[in-house]
């Protein structure tokens, strides 16, 4: 598994990766839960190869997910994912969508996003379907969510 800066870079190596699927999910990680790691097993049960693209510090911020967030700094959190043996690549992006790393990728086969989205919803959907790729939504099991977590805990310790 590779963390890379540069989308050139990681593209150099999808080019060697012919014939294989590349599957790409994006977004946040903060705080790792089950649903995070069920997404990301759907993701290689779906594919060969598994980017995870991660909201980069600032753009995490502009979501309006919290003023205390993102809670671990983007090292932190490139650092765990880089640990789940379901990712292949990992790539940071500065916007607050990954619609301009999915445009500038290589190729992406199969965009996978939560099932909380609805297809209309999901950015990069018609890039990677126009590509001739295919969007699939994944059914979350667990109900978790990072801003729930964090929630408890402050209203607990608050």
């Amino acid at each position: 598994m590779k963390i890379y800066s540069n989308i050139d870079d990681l593209n150099e190596e999808l080019k060697k990766l012919e014939g294989k699927s590349i599957v790409f999910t994006n977004g946040v990680f903060d705080v790792l839960h089950a649903g995070h790691i069920d997404l990301l097993e759907f993701c290689k049960k779906n594919g060969d190869v598994v980017i995870v693209g991660i909201n980069d510090d600032n753009s995490a911020k502009s979501l309006n997910k919290g003023d205390s967030r993102p809670f671990f700094p983007l090292a932190e959190r490139m650092e765990v994912l880089e640990a789940i043996m379901f990712i292949d690549f990992i790539i940071p992006f500065p916007e607050e969508t990954p619609l301009e790393l999915i445009k500038r990728l290589y190729r992406v086969d199969v965009l996978v996003k939560g099932g909380d989205y609805k297809p209309h919803e999901v950015v990069g959907r018609k890039e990677v379907e126009q590509a001739g790729g295919k969007l699939l939504l994944f059914d979350f099991q667990t109900q978790s969510s990072t801003t729930a977590i964090l929630d408890k805990i402050r209203n607990k310790h608050g």
